[in-house]
């Protein structure tokens, strides 16, 4: 140690302005080597309890965050340099003076913060390969109705909610509203499999509904996260928004069909490594900058990269080879999200708190019950387990750590609200397998095939 200080020490000492970069370096990878062992750490505790990985790497966030460790903080967190842990072992190790370390640390957080964006727009371009439009097919307007419902009724009671009796100003509680939109994919269907219930007319609705819920809140959090960049709301701005992302998404889609052929033609002629995996790679950053160039959100162009390249012959390897360079970015995101959520602001002790923990009971609340509802939204099919599918679509998971996220950069969440989304997140996604499981009273074996319906003819 005492070597490695000296080693560092003239070269921090002298610093100027422009010689901070390798210091800057420095604190990034400290920083990612807190994030790597919280992120791994978190998912393997998460596994053993039967949990999604990813929500063990939002709390492992929150571990090492501004909340308990302050080896991962950030400016916009309301943290300074002097809260890290890794600016104070840097400014130690160099003799680095308070404005040197100020400027370090906002360096730092602005690199991580952008690797954390990649993180984001990988994790919904992996999402959009993931979303099987043919399979969507198959479930018909009742998984359609299903998503419209639990889109429509936790947004417009969470965010009326939240103007009406915690009078939150319109554009937090809209966002605030839009993260309740968000239904996991992966978490119910993992859950779905593991009893046998996957290929049941209960499952099908559920998968199905659940991955146009993700299509829907993907062109709301576009719209509500545009309309935070502005600050205001204008009604012809809010049509735009929704027509642009609905048309830009849909119009992607139908395109790639046209498309798919040429991309499958240039990665056969490509004989070098990375021949399938970088042509995705530059559609997919490439469909992102569009979609932020005409003021959407640069992850719907990211997603409906994903659905585009869905469609692909070699969808099977390209899944394969995007999953390594999501491992090393996604849990970036994830970790930084908790990071930069302060729950003592919810510490009941402190009267000034108590508001937003109340406000975080009433999220999870509706967040629940928005969801639930839907099961009564099926019709025409007798003796369908209607609990089932609005618990089914209970769990938020990455996509609704998406909308906090986003909401966090752009300042739009205050501390509560953010905190109070956090922890709605972290609950419905606890509490979905167990009730699941429990609704489905009579579980087949899950390598037991299961007849399809004979009855309904909108689904199978």
């Amino acid at each position: 140690m005492i070597e490695l200080a000296n080693s560092i020490s003239p070269l921090l000492a002298t610093a100027t302005e422009a010689e901070y970069a390798p210091v800057v370096l420095t604190g990034v990878l400290l920083s990612l080597v807190a994030i790597y062992i919280a992120s791994k750490v978190g998912a393997e505790i998460s596994r053993m309890m039967d949990f999604p990985p990813v929500l063990g790497e939002l709390v492992a966030g929150v571990v090492v965050g501004i909340s308990a460790l302050h080896l991962v903080v950030f400016p916009e967190s309301g943290a300074n340099a002097s809260d890290s842990v890794i600016m104070t072992l840097l400014k130690f190790l160099g003799d680095l003076d308070t404005e040197a370390v100020t400027s370090i640390f906002q360096s730092q957080s602005e690199v991580v913060s952008v690797l954390a964006e990649l993180g984001v727009i990988i994790l919904l371009f992996e999402i959009g390969l993931e979303s099987d439009l043919k399979e969507l097919q198959k479930v018909g307007y009742q998984a359609t109705i299903v998503a419209c419902v639990g889109v429509a009724v936790p947004f417009a009671a969470g965010t009326a909610g939240l103007m009406l009796l915690f009078h939150v100003a319109a554009i937090p509680a809209i966002f605030a509203g839009a993260a309740l939109t968000a239904t996991s994919i992966g978490i119910t269907s993992k859950v779905l499999s593991e009893i046998g219930q996957l290929k049941s007319r209960e499952g099908q609705i559920i998968v199905g509904a659940a991955v146009i819920d993700d299509i829907l809140g993907i062109i709301v959090l576009a719209v509500v996260a545009s309309l935070a960049k502005t600050g205001e709301i204008d009604v012809w701005n809010v049509i735009y928004l929704i027509v642009s992302a609905t048309v830009f998404l849909i119009g992607s889609i139908l395109l790639g069909k046209f498309f798919n052929k040429s991309f499958s033609a240039i990665t056969k002629q490509l004989k070098t490594r990375g021949n399938l995996i970088v042509p995705a790679m530059i559609f997919a950053f490439f469909m992102a900058f569009i979609g932020s160039a005409i003021h959407l959100e640069a992850i719907l162009g990211s997603f409906a990269a994903g659905l585009v390249l869905d469609e692909t012959d070699d969808r099977s390897e390209l899944d394969e080879q995007v999953k390594p360079i999501a491992d090393i970015l996604v849990p970036i995101f994830f970790v930084t999200v908790g990071a930069k959520a302060d729950i003592g602001v919810l510490n009941p002790i402190n009267p000034e708190n108590r508001a937003g923990l109340v406000i975080a009971i009433f999220l999870l609340v509706v967040a629940i019950l928005g969801k639930v509802v839907t099961g009564w939204s099926v019709f025409g099919q007798p003796g369908i387990n209607r609990p089932a599918i609005g618990i089914g679509m209970i769990p938020r998971g990455e996509v609704g750590l998406v909308f906090v996220g986003i909401g966090s950069a752009s300042g739009t969440l205050d501390k509560p609200l953010q905190v109070a989304i956090i922890i709605m997140v972290i609950m419905t996604t606890f509490l979905a397998p167990p009730l699941l499981r429990l609704v489905f009273k009579q579980p087949v074996e899950p390598n037991q095939p299961i007849e399809p319906a004979k009855e309904p003819a909108n689904v199978g």
